[in-house]
């Protein structure tokens, strides 16, 4: 039986004493099959007591299993304490009485948490559990945060000894506060929805100019949805529609290939190469940019793929987004696509590399300082806060990964398009038989075996991405083949914890990998995580 455990253990006066969470509680709460100890032979496991685990809206009650290892019961108290009353949550009550004696063989107790449903909110709960050994005693605090919905009722199914299922686990923050209200009225609003962000984005695009429109579906390749939680699938625009709105996206990108010059290659691929260079403005003043473009010999699918994919985020200003610049066509030669750049922004991918002493691009230069686990969660807060931004603009990435990341020297990250990725990066992206390249291993279940992208399927990716981090850039799934990662992530494995990666952050990623869409938290719900636990971590820095 695999153990879950954090990264400190104190010793304690509890003699021989077990409480822990069975590996089907783990399962119903985490998603891992595992067991997390409280307190293992007497040791208290600190860092899983601070760890405050969310509870479900969808889960009324928990589990705890617990078993004095002496010849003799030790006495106990148990109580439960709401530590803000907002009228959501009925009083907390036990199966067992609150004082007793623990027993020596193993035993489950449950705590039931029943929402009131009349209030739509999170409360923090704490369960107090304190053992006497005779001479002393020891109090552990269990924390909780559940999720109430309003006018959602208590599931009527209670597992007490439940055994292992292969079923998606209802894991952390599964609710929102107002997704039920949303989903009822999700079906009947969906067609006025449409209607009415298509109008907005005609609106927008006639009041703002050339550089600062709202980009539709046809030029951005991602589908626009309505709500966050259940995507609204929209019909695809015609051939010829898509055709004609693609290159008026282009008109209106259009600068003049004099006004721009190359100086070095930064990145090369068979058919795309990565150019540094300057661009100038009407009044000559010179910018670095970031060009993209192809080889002489790259086909017209691969021309258009560099058009469609380098024009998915233009229009979208964000401190956390790349998005393209300009775009330069001229008869007989290949398309330009322009960025802004600065001398010290790199590819995060080729940056993670580079901090593991992996030379890129003939550079021998030394490796950047090592990144610190405060670092890591700060970058991954800034490609969430990226991502949080596209998803307010009602775009889908579809390719949320460290090589379609920038980074500059203040390890500040941004989120870019994808134009490009499959050439400089092959060794991401395989092909399954079905003619096209996908990144496989970065892909939700769903979005892998049936092609279903949501906010959900980028979430999914952005877990990856921060495992990507903590790996300082290795490649995930690295010793199963890309024709079995479907059926490996069916079966319930997922990608395992780094060494150098603490318990509460790769709690976040397996979250971000449930089975179900449903299941998966919400991006504000990551950042909220995040942002407590980077606070966390600074306080003992």
């Amino acid at each position: 039986m695999r153990l879950l455990t954090f990264l400190v253990l104190l010793p304690c006066c509890l003699g021989h004493l077990n409480v822990y969470l069975s590996s089907a509680e783990v399962w119903r709460l985490l998603g891992l099959t595992a067991e997390l100890y409280y307190v293992r032979e007497g040791q208290i496991n600190v860092y899983a007591l601070n760890f405050v685990v969310p509870v479900p809206a969808t889960i009324g009650e928990l589990h705890f299993t617990w078993q004095s290892l002496t010849r003799r019961p030790l006495p106990y108290t148990l109580h439960a304490k709401v530590m803000k009353d907002s009228g959501a949550l009925h009083t907390p009550t036990f199966n067992i009485s609150n004082e007793g004696f623990v027993p020596t063989e193993p035993q489950t107790w449950r705590v039931d948490l029943p929402c009131t449903g009349t209030v739509a909110a999170e409360v923090d709960v704490t369960i107090s559990l304190n053992v006497s050994t005779g001479s002393s005693s020891t109090a552990l605090h269990f924390q909780r945060k559940k999720i109430c919905l309003k006018d959602v009722p208590r599931p009527a199914v209670r597992v007490d000894n439940a055994p292992y299922a292969p079923t998606s686990a209802d894991i952390f923050y599964a609710g929102a506060g107002c997704a039920g209200a949303v989903l009822l009225i999700a079906a009947i609003a969906a067609a006025a929805c449409r209607a009415r962000a298509r109008k907005l984005r005609r609106a927008r695009s006639d009041e703002q100019d050339a550089h600062a429109f709202l980009p539709d579906s046809s030029c951005k390749s991602a589908a626009s949805y309505t709500s966050y939680r259940r995507p609204t699938s929209i019909p695809a625009p015609a051939p010829e529609d898509r055709a004609r709105d693609l290159q008026q996206r282009i008109a209106e990108l259009t600068i003049q290939r004099c006004r721009v010059r190359l100086r070095s290659v930064a990145m090369e691929g068979t058919f795309g190469r990565v150019y540094r260079g300057t661009y100038a403005d009407e009044e000559a003043r010179e910018q670095e940019v970031l060009v993209k473009t192809v080889a002489e010999h790259a086909s017209q699918v691969q021309v258009s793929l560099l058009l469609q994919e380098g024009c998915m985020l233009y229009g979208l200003h964000h401190e956390r987004v790349l998005s393209v610049l300009g775009v330069s066509i001229e008869d007989q030669t290949a398309p330009f696509l322009l960025y802004p750049w600065n001398a010290g922004w790199k590819n995060l991918k080729q940056f993670l590399l580079m901090c593991r002493g992996v030379s890129i691009g003939g550079n021998s230069g030394p490796p950047p300082p090592p990144l610190t686990t405060q670092h890591v969660v700060r970058m991954a807060l800034h490609a969430l806060d990226g991502l949080s931004y596209l998803h307010s603009q009602h775009v889908l990435h579809k390719d949320i990964a460290a090589r379609n990341c920038i980074v500059d020297e203040n390890l500040r990250v941004m989120i870019a398009d994808n134009a490009l990725a499959r050439d400089l990066f092959p060794a991401d992206y395989h092909c399954l038989g079905d003619n096209e390249n996908r990144p496989i291993k970065w892909l939700a279940l769903e979005a892998l075996t049936k092609k279903q992208f949501s906010p959900s399927a980028d979430v999914w990716a952005l877990g990856v991405l921060m495992w990507e981090l903590t790996t300082l850039a290795h490649q995930p799934y690295a010793e199963v083949d890309p024709f079995e990662v479907a059926a490996y992530l069916r079966d319930g494995y997922r990608l395992q914890q780094p060494a150098n990666c603490p318990d509460e952050l790769f709690a976040v990623m397996a979250y971000c990998w449930a089975m179900s869409p449903d299941d998966r938290p919400t991006l504000p719900q990551l950042q909220i995580f995040l942002r407590e636990f980077h606070t966390q971590l600074t306080r003992f820095v």
